[in-house]
């Protein structure tokens, strides 16, 4: 609308006019502190269409694309017929669904016939709490000042509203927390009266645990992360004689044997680091001052990754141990007697072998003779009479340190070699003996195996004994040629394996479960411990022996042994 020209008096008039509104609306709220949305715009629209004589103004709460918002509207005195809030409300409808800001500044029959001037205003910075909607039929409406009351009325209600919301979140918040302490609390109760109903009946368990753990017929024990003892059963302190004061902590350590306490350390401080269970043997001195052994073994307890405790048992084995020590000592026994015995059923092949250099000797030492009786005497000739003289004593010597070797009775002892020679050392001292059996002997020996760790002489006995028994086995074939294979390889990288294959008669189902037992034999003149014997040896070096049927004739005997861990 056009706006007139005014006198000064009328600019004075209108400006105190608009300071007066402004104080007005700047002491809104004090009047609305506390109070709701609906309360702040209620008050702000009953000032404003009074100090601006305004036909209607209007209010919405909340943006324009809520779901749900608040309608509020306020109707001057001035506009007749007097409407109903929802007509105004319809009019200005198809404005506020598209844009408010585009709202028309004049509307044309707007109302009675009337043309009424609107002004929209956003409350918010960006109209997210609602927006505002002044109109006026007045023809200079709005006026610089009263534009400036109504933004100033518009921040006014905008500040209020946040803090309205604020508080109303904040009520919310405070109720929903309250609620939340209180269910706690509740909780708190229950939960205090829970835990100390399960303490009772955990003292209850205790009690009873530690009659169950005090009746076990063995040591138990209880260990700290880091080593130190917690917890010891009543088998310990009525073994042991030492008090509970006594024994906590390292205090356990005084009744193990001096000589077996550094390794049971050793053993202990592995485990702590790596945090894998593990066992060890070693000797307690028991009340009266006698040592027994025990298999002590512990279990760590895990909990989501960390170490809680050290849990174990030891276990007297002293009866034990004594039996396998009386084991050992008679199946070493057993062992010489399986040597002896292989021994006289060599004598043949020892007597070849050892008469071939020693009728070498005799021959070339008489030659020798004859050449230093000519005359003159051929002194050239008697020298190299006796080069070969010395090289057959060399082979006979060799042949009987083989075979003390391999028949003497010593202590075991463990330690690398190299298969291979072992093999050919004892293909040796049998060649002539398989050579008058008519036995092709085929040796297939990988080159650049690991060293092996055991028992040298032991392990050839056991191959001696395939070796004889493969030839055995093929004694009454006719129809095929005689073969033994004997093949040496890797056996998956940790050990060597070794195989004699023969085309015997080979051995039925029945007899292949019964092979390794002591004094079964299939043989006429057999005694049946060759092959227990050379079981036994295996397992004593943590390897195995075991045979096979063959799809065709014959079968074959294998062995595994440990590679020696340094190589």
């Amino acid at each position: 609308m056009a706006v007139q020209p005014e006198s000064s008096t009328e600019e004075i008039r209108r400006l105190r006019r608009c300071i007066n509104d402004l104080v007005s609306v700047l002491a809104l709220p004090a009047i609305w502190t506390g109070g709701g949305p609906s309360h702040i715009v209620s008050n702000l629209l009953d000032a404003l269409v009074s100090m601006l004589n305004l036909d209607f103004i209007y209010a919405r709460l909340g943006n324009s694309g809520a779901s749900e918002h608040t309608e509020m509207m306020r109707i001057g005195p001035t506009l007749e017929p007097k409407p109903q809030p929802q007509e105004i409300s319809e009019r200005l409808r198809p404005w506020l669904a598209d844009d408010p800001q585009k709202i028309s500044p004049v509307v044309s029959n707007f109302f009675g016939g009337r043309d009424i001037a609107l002004v929209s205003l956003q409350l918010g910075l960006h109209g997210e709490m609602g927006l505002l909607v002044a109109g006026s039929g007045r023809t200079d409406f709005p006026q610089q000042t009263e534009r400036l009351v109504l933004n100033v009325a518009a921040n006014q209600a905008a500040i209020g509203l946040h803090e309205a919301n604020v508080l109303r979140e904040l009520d919310q918040r405070v109720a929903q927390r309250t609620v939340e302490l209180t269910s706690a609390n509740e909780q708190l109760h229950e939960a205090r009266a829970a835990l100390e109903k399960a303490f009772d009946e955990i003292k209850r368990s205790e009690a009873k645990l530690c009659q169950v753990i005090d009746a076990i017929p063995t040591i138990a024990w209880c260990n700290l992360p880091d080593g130190p003892n917690e917890f010891l059963n009543k088998s310990w302190h009525e073994y042991t004689g030492l008090s509970p004061e006594e024994s906590y902590g390292w205090g356990w350590q005084a009744a193990f044997h001096p000589d077996d306490l550094p390794p049971l350390m050793t053993k202990w401080r592995e485990m702590l680091t790596t945090r894998e269970p593990g066992e060890i043997e070693a000797r307690i001195r028991r009340h009266d001052g006698v040592f027994r052994w025990f298999l002590i073994r512990a279990e760590p307890f895990l909990e989501e990754g960390n170490l809680i405790r050290w849990y174990g048992t030891s276990t007297d084995i002293d009866d034990r141990k004594r039996a396998e020590d009386a084991l050992n000592k008679a199946r070493a026994e057993l062992a010489q007697v399986a040597q002896v015995t292989t021994l006289s059923t060599l004598t043949a092949s020892i007597a070849h072998e050892v008469n071939q250099p020693l009728s070498g000797i005799v021959t070339n030492a008489s030659t020798c003779l004859r050449m230093l009786d000519a005359n003159p005497p051929n002194l050239e000739g008697a020298r190299e009479t006796a080069r070969r003289t010395i090289r057959d004593g060399n082979r006979a010597s060799e042949v009987i340190t083989r075979l003390r070797g391999l028949f003497s009775r010593k202590n075991v002892a463990f330690e690398p070699f190299d298969l291979n020679e072992a093999v050919e050392e004892v293909i040796a001292l049998l060649l002539g003996e398989l050579q008058r059996n008519r036995v092709v002997l085929k040796p297939d020996l990988t080159a650049d195996l690991p060293a092996v760790l055991g028992d040298r002489i032991q392990v050839q006995q056991v191959i001696l004994n395939l070796i004889r028994n493969g030839s055995d086995a093929m004694s009454a074939v006719d129809d095929r040629p005689r073969e033994l294979l004997i093949k040496t390889e890797s056996d998956e990288g940790s050990a060597v394996r070794l195989s004699v294959k023969d085309t015997g008669v080979g051995f039925d189902r029945l007899t292949e479960e019964k092979l390794f037992e002591a004094f079964y034999t299939t043989k006429g003149d057999g005694m049946g411990i060759g092959l227990s014997v050379s079981r036994s040896i295996m397992e004593s070096h943590r390897g195995r022996l075991w045979a096979i049927r063959n799809e065709g004739p014959g079968a074959t005997f294998w062995l595994s042994i440990p590679c020696d861990t340094n190589t």
